[in-house]
């Protein structure tokens, strides 16, 4: 209770707790509207500026700089306070931000992702840690239903916005409706936070951030190509394998030497931290092939507007947030396992909705199997944040909290190159199996209506078909991490049970 106390009651100006968490709603709502309305502007971008085969990179770009960074800036928050740490992120997603909606290939806006990406990774960590540190364990819990709760509305308003946008004014704006939403963060949080920080001389662990950035890389290179430009069993494959299994081993090793650790291996030591982080890792592949792939098979195979793929992805948001809410109030009165228990079973549930899903089932059928993913999301992220919170003290609380969202992000960069390259081998096994010509690159034909109405019948059929067939299998591999998610939390252990 002591410690509680030291964290609530800041030094010389009292923190405005209500009006810091309307400052840290406001940046997580900035980040997780991007998941959404990028997806369901994707369509739209690709058909502008082609390159259907780099679909998948827009994702994995942006993924990549926010996994790699999101545990050097918990690490730097735990260091030298929540709002520098998080101010900088900010500015830098911005910055990309702007950037993403000038971009005039597909190139560059690759390119510029890796700077939103940079920035984005200091955004979702700090200011879930920041309400920790400004609220008590018995808060934390319906707190962080109303934090979950942003990723609902996000999910609501980003697909609306997004295919509203998309169908009457330009994609450009998906990246720059960012600008006022950070802007009024940043206010906030330099009115209204205020830190107490005893100065002292700290080893930043830059050596643990290179290799942890290069076995990232290689590992998420390795599956977007793997299969589909390069054969698994070529000299690039056995290069990249190498690299990140060499860069992995040196990682682990320097984080056990160094002094401040870029990832202190101890809090993984309690087998409920464990599993919550191996678990974010599985429901983050789920989240990306969900929400990357679902507005392209509903436009470009069930043939409906954007604002219709767009409301397929909106019932994600509205059962996360109710699931959010739901989870606060399980984990005191059935406790953390079980409650983890019922989300893992929403996601199993709705992964074999989406295996399930033809065309002729029509956008309906998408969207409960949306839902239901939210559902599961909400309920399983809720109840390991506020665990792991409640777990460990301030002084590790940043980068235990950003380590379990370094697991979740890890597992979208992972699953949005495995899920990616997957897309594109079975498309094209597809093609070549029809005996036709045809590429990847010709479903972009389908995104556009002008473009998929001139096509001939007998193409149109085949590249809607070789849609279909690919991302059947990748929602089999979907259905496939949502089981292995609910088996995990059965090891969650049951004297965990009923504390939060």
């Amino acid at each position: 209770m002591k410690e509680e106390l030291r964290e609530l009651t800041t030094k010389g100006k009292q923190t405005n707790r209500p009006l810091v968490l309307l400052s840290v709603m406001l940046a997580m709502f900035m980040g997780a509207i991007e998941a959404t309305i990028v997806s369901t502007a994707m369509p739209a971008i690709v058909a502008d500026l082609g390159g259907f085969a780099l679909y998948s990179w827009v994702f994995s770009a942006y993924l990549l700089m926010n996994s790699v960074t999101v545990l050097i800036y918990g690490k730097l928050s735990d260091l030298f306070g929540r709002k520098p740490i998080l101010t900088f992120g900010i500015i830098v997603f911005l910055a990309g931000s702007i950037l993403c909606g000038l971009a005039e290939s597909m190139q560059m806006l690759i390119i510029f992702r890796l700077i939103q990406g940079f920035g984005a990774g200091a955004v979702m960590p700090i200011a879930t840690t920041i309400v920790g540190d400004i609220y008590t364990p018995e808060e934390r819990a319906k707190i962080q239903g109303y934090l979950s709760s942003v990723w609902g509305i996000s999910a609501v308003t980003g697909p609306a916005i997004g295919g509203l946008l998309v169908q009457y004014a330009s994609w450009k704006y998906v990246f720059w409706m960012n600008i006022p939403l950070g802007i009024l963060s940043l206010v906030g949080l330099w009115l209204f936070l205020h830190e107490n920080l005893v100065k002292k001389k700290h080893q930043i662990d830059y050596s643990g951030a290179v290799l942890l950035t290069i076995s990232i890389s290689t590992i998420m290179l390795l599956l977007v190509e793997g299969g589909s430009r390069w054969t698994w069993s070529s000299w690039q494959v056995l290069s990249l394998l190498s690299a990140a299994i060499v860069s992995l081993i040196f990682f682990v090793f320097q984080e056990g030497r160094a002094k401040e650790p870029v990832m202190p291996f101890s809090i993984w030591k309690e087998r409920s931290i464990l599993i919550a982080n191996i678990v974010s890792l599985t429901t983050g592949m789920i989240l990306i092939g969900i929400s990357s792939f679902l507005p392209t098979f509903v436009q470009g195979v069930m043939e409906q507007t954007p604002i219709i793929a767009g409301f397929t992805l909106t019932t994600m948001s509205i059962g996360w947030p109710i699931a959010s809410t739901l989870s606060g109030r399980l984990l005191i009165s059935i406790g953390y396992r079980k409650t983890s228990m019922i989300g893992g079973g929403f996601l199993v549930i709705g992964s074999v909705v989406f295996v399930t899903m033809t065309a002729s089932a029509g956008p309906i059928w998408a969207a409960i199997g949306s839902f239901l993913i939210g559902t599961g999301m909400g309920l399983t992220s809720t109840a390991f944040i506020v665990s792991i919170q409640s777990t460990v003290s301030w002084e590790q609380r940043g980068i235990a909290t950003a380590a379990n969202m370094f697991m979740r992000n890890l597992g979208n960069t992972m699953g949005a190159a495995l899920l990616g390259g997957i897309l594109n081998h079975q498309m094209l096994a597809f093609f070549q199996k029809q005996g036709t010509q045809l590429t990847v690159d010709d479903a972009n034909k389908l995104l556009k209506p002008a473009d998929r109405e001139s096509l001939p019948l007998s193409i149109l059929k085949l590249l809607q078909e070789g849609l279909t067939t690919a991302l059947h299998s990748v929602y089999i591999v979907v259905l496939f991490f949502a089981v292995i998610s609910l088996l995990l939390i059965l090891f969650i252990p049951k004297n965990k049970q009923h504390s939060v």
